[in-house]
Formats: structure tokens, C-alpha cells, sequence
């Protein structure tokens, strides 16, 4: 059996102010499209499929016209889990219905979490969909026991799902958790504190394959065979090398796994830039219209960076200035002031903030303002 294995679309995302429907509709068109060029029989979404438990109308719109061309046009089966940023309630709405075309949602633990059977040329091959749960619901819903934990819920759940599966059957298990030992970014969020969300990965050992959500960079998770597919676009600037793609699964009949991961072309890139901002305004730009942050090593004042910066890149977000909040120590003992006139004030206050002393061309500045400002005083007092 060949299926895709995806995961973390985030409709409705916002970035920076910026709504991404239309970037995510862009590399869904590639996902559709790819489907076909391949073959797969059918598709996987490990979780989070929204970005916010009520996600906005046009995210709502853009899921219904691409499963729609999934399942009428593809015509393949599509399993989808809940994950923490979905409300499971209305993620599985009409779930049993939707069952019936193809389409299995499974937004919440409970007793109906039974494997679902798809078939290829060789027989069955049984997917375990586990979507995201607090310790606390599977504990009540399930009345599992071992459910303390993000670790024993998990574990009580596969077990449980588990149980209708026939011995040596093909098996893939679907979930949506942190696994100990992938690797995070900025832009998920945390599922609790303190490192207690995190699952072992020798409970996915079972499985031909474990098709993950949650982390966004595509990774194995203790194993070649144990995987999360990344997020559907770069969804913070900390993401910025991370290649985003979908998972192609070929399974077997003896259960034997090759995997290829396939790129996504986004509309717009995301891109971090470092350096002197008239270097930055006279390089040649490649991708002008790509999402950008912006690393400024000037310390000097800069008046509209973000409008000259806008000049050659429309698109960009974030401007950093590290050279305005680093260097100085503003704990060290400031001395008595009382015996200082105002340029050795501001010398003092200068070199607190910037951890440099001013040059003698910026003293020499700085007393003729002071010079100036103190003539204006006279001048007004009569």
C-alpha cells in the first residue's frame, strides 16, 4: 500500500498580521496534484488541522474544497486526527457519516477508538488513529487507569486500539505527541511544562510505521520508521532552513517500509537576513516577495528602517536590532552623579546601555548640542 503521510496544516494561521489561506491553498493544490501523479491509496493527517480550536470561515472553506477533491476526484480514503490546536468536538462532527465516504475523523479518545481497516492487493493493513488528549480526559473517557501521564495515556490508548487487531497484521499507528528526543520550533505550542508531555518512543515500537504531528520540522523520532512529517509551511522564522514536504509510504505485504519525502514549492518563502542595512539595500534580491526578518548590525539610529527595508522587500516582518539592546550592563553601579555636569551623565548613561565608551568625535557632538541647548534657555529667560 502507498499512502501520504502529512501533518500540522494550521488553516487559518496568521503570521505577523499576515492571514496564509492563500499560501496554504497554494501547496494544497501541490498535495492534490500529487496524489494523483503517485498513485497513493490513501492519505494520513497527523493533527492539527486548524490553528485555533474555532478556526476562521476560510479556513473552514479551503478543508472542505480540498478533501472534497481528495475524495471525488482522487477517490482514496483520507484519516485524520485531532491535534492540540483543533477542537475535537467540531473537528469529528458527522464523523460516522463522513466514515461512510471514505473520510475517518477521530477527534476525541472514547471507546470508539477501534482501528480502521483499508485494503490493498495483499490484504488489510490496519491504521490506529490516536488524536491528542489530555491525560485527564482519557482517564475519564476511557476509564483507563494507566492514564496519569501524556506517557500512559498514550500508551493505555494504542493498547486499547490494539486489542481489535488481528496478530501479525500490518500496522500503522497515528498520533499526535511529542516524542522524547525531536527537535522544536517557535511555533508550536507547548502541549504542557516542564518536559511531562513528552511519550518514549519505544511505544510505537509495534508498528510497521508511526505517522507523527506536532513538531514541525520533519524528523525521526527514535527511529528510521517512526516519523513526523512537518508542518504544511514554515510557520515562524526560526523554521526558516527546515524543507517542507509530505511523506510518500510504500508498505509491503510483508510489511517492509520505503519512504521518499517530497518538497512543497510555497508562495512565498521564509527567509532570515543578517547584516549593515546599506548592504542589505544593495544586494541583489532574488526572492524579493518571500516573508522576511531582518538582523540590522547598524547602531546607529535609523529613521523608517522598516519602510526603507519595504522598498526592496515588500513582504518584510521583523526587524531586529541586537546592536540597541546588547553590550552595556545597566546593573553595573551607576558612581556618584552628584559631582557630574550633563555631558558626564550622558557619557555615563551611554556607556551602561552600549558597553563602549563615547568616541571623542560624539563627545565633541554632544557638547556642542549642549551648548546649543543651553544658549536657547538664555536667550529665553532674558
Amino acid at each position: 500500500m502507498r499512502f501520504l503521510h502529512t501533518s500540522d496544516w494550521h488553516l487559518g494561521r496568521i503570521f505577523y498580521g499576515t492571514h496564509l489561506t492563500n499560501d496554504q491553498a497554494h501547496v494544497l493544490d501541490q498535495l492534490v496534484t500529487l496524489i494523483k501523479d503517485v498513485e497513493a491509496e490513501a492519505l494520513i493527517i497527523a493533527g492539527d488541522i486548524y490553528d485555533r480550536s474555532v478556526p476562521p470561515i476560510e479556513a473552514v472553506q479551503l478543508l472542505d474544497e480540498v478533501l472534497s477533491n481528495i475524495l471525488m476526484d482522487c477517490k482514496i480514503p483520507v484519516i485524520m486526527i485531532a491535534g492540540n490546536h483543533d477542537s475535537p468536538e467540531r473537528l469529528g462532527f458527522g464523523n460516522r457519516l463522513l466514515a461512510r465516504q471514505g473520510l475517518y475523523v477521530v477527534g476525541q479518545p472514547g471507546h470508539h477508538l477501534q482501528p480502521i481497516s483499508l485494503q490493498d492487493k495483499t490484504g488489510p493493513v490496519y491504521f490506529l488513529p490516536i488524536p491528542y488528549a489530555e491525560p485527564a480526559l482519557v482517564h475519564e473517557r476511557m476509564e483507563l487507569a494507566a492514564a496519569v501521564d501524556h506517557q500512559g495515556a498514550m500508551q493505555a490508548m494504542l493498547n486499547y486500539a490494539r486489542a481489535g487487531v488481528p496478530s501479525g497484521a500490518r500496522t500503522v499507528a497515528i498520533a499526535h505527541a511529542f516524542v522524547a528526543g525531536g527537535e522544536a520550533s517557535e511555533s508550536e505550542r507547548p502541549l504542557s511544562v516542564g518536559g511531562s508531555d513528552q511519550i518514549t518512543p519505544i511505544l510505537f515500537k509495534p508498528f510497521h510505521y508511526t505517522a507523527l504531528g506536532h513538531l514541525h520540522n520533519s524528523q525521526t523520532a527514535g527511529g528510521p520508521l517512526v516519523r513526523y512529517a512537518g508542518s504544511l509551511l514554515k510557520y515562524s522564522f526560526d523554521e526558516a532552513n527546515h524543507c517542507k514536504g509530505i511523506n510518500i509510504v510504500d508498505l509491503d505485504g510483508a510489511g517492509n517500509v520505503t519512504l521518499e519525502q517530497v518538497s512543497l514549492s510555497p508562495r512565498r518563502n521564509v527567509r532570515r537576513i543578517e547584516g549593515f542595512l546599506k548592504d542589505i539595500l544593495e544586494a541583489k534580491q532574488d526572492c524579493r516577495e518571500d516573508y522576511v526578518m531582518v538582523t540590522l548590525r547598524d547602531a546607529d539610529p535609523i529613521l523608517d528602517v522598516m519602510g526603507k527595508l519595504r522598498l526592496v522587500y515588500p513582504q518584510v516582518m521583523h526587524v531586529e536590532r541586537p546592536a540597541l539592546t546588547t553590550g552595556g550592563d545597566l546593573r553595573k553601579p551607576f558612581g556618584d552623579h552628584r559631582g557630574q555636569g550633563e555631558a558626564q551623565l550622558f557619557g555615563s548613561f551611554y556607556s551602561q546601555v552600549t558597553g563602549q565608551d563615547l568616541s571623542v568625535e560624539q563627545g565633541a557632538e554632544m557638547a556642542s548640542m549642549l551648548d546649543e541647548l543651553f544658549r536657547q534657555r538664555r536667550e529665553a529667560l532674558g
